[in-house]
């Protein structure tokens, strides 16, 4: 009977520990962070948490996507540690903190077979507003101008319609994708289509074999060079964001991110690490 009722305390007390939540000193299993929002940092922030993962065993970082929107949404309710937002935060969202960890621009992509070598601010204004549906008029081939859009809570399309000075509602798009991977895929996929996206997705892409070009704003070639130099009209920051000011695993991370440890992370993605950018 003793022996029966001490078998029973034992699993008594090993429920407990396992209903509290208890691990053993040393143990890191429990630690965890998330990241919510931007398409355009989420590959670069998956190699982050794995190199950091790598060096800090038993944590674990769990990336998703869901645009910017969704990383200051978040990072607000606190349902995420920390939001990614691919660009700068509006004058209403001061009430959170920004750790930009790299920078980025916003290019025009075409088809790499499309014949049109360049096109001025107006001329692309003109196509997504619907003034121009032929590539004739432009110098290309007679082919009807097949418009990708970004879809609501990106910030590329905010950026897009700040640099065009249109409203969404004035754009008339044929295709409305998500991230930077399906606005590649699209072009890539349709010789007559027009899109943009992060340059340093679609110069990674590019140098992989995807059949896209980029194409020059106001005369400046969209390369990665030129928005390390601050040349390039359309750049962004890459931002971490957090409800507070960041502490503990989260406070590690973000440090982690923006150091040089993971310079080699960012150009391998095409981006500007943060302490080499000319702004």
């Amino acid at each position: 009977m003793k022996i029966k009722s001490a078998v029973h305390y034992v699993i008594f007390i090993a429920v407990l520990f396992a209903v509290a939540g208890w691990s053993r000193p040393g143990n890191a299993a429990s630690q965890k962070l998330v990241l919510t929002g931007a398409s355009t940092i989420a590959p670069l922030a998956g190699e982050l948490a794995r190199r950091f993962e790598s060096l800090h065993p038993g944590v674990r970082v769990d990336v998703q996507t869901g645009g910017s929107a969704r990383g200051i949404y978040d990072s607000r309710k606190g349902t995420a540690d920390i939001g990614m937002v691919s660009r700068s935060l509006k004058p209403e969202e001061q009430d959170l903190q920004a750790h930009t960890i790299a920078w980025d621009g916003i290019g025009i992509i075409l088809h790499a077979s499309n014949p049109v070598a360049s096109l001025s601010r107006q001329q692309i204004i003109d196509i997504y507003s619907g003034k121009i549906i032929n590539w004739n008029a432009v110098g290309g081939r007679d082919a009807r101008v097949t418009v990708v859009n970004k879809a609501e809570g990106r910030s590329t399309l905010e950026l897009f319609l700040t640099y065009a000075k249109l409203k969404n509602s004035d754009i008339k798009s044929h295709v409305v994708i998500g991230d930077n991977s399906q606005g590649i895929k699209t072009v890539a996929g349709n010789p007559n289509a027009i899109g943009y996206v992060s340059i340093g997705a679609a110069e990674y892409e590019a140098g992989h074999g995807v059949p896209i070009k980029l194409m020059p704003l106001d005369g400046v070639a969209a390369t990665v060079a030129n928005v390390r130099n601050g040349t390039f009209p359309l750049s962004r920051p890459l931002n971490l964001v957090t409800r507070t000011l960041p502490e503990g695993l989260a406070l590690e991370f973000i440090e982690f991110a923006r150091s040089g440890q993971v310079h080699d992370l960012v150009e391998a993605q095409y981006f500007v690490p943060v302490s080499v950018v000319l702004h």
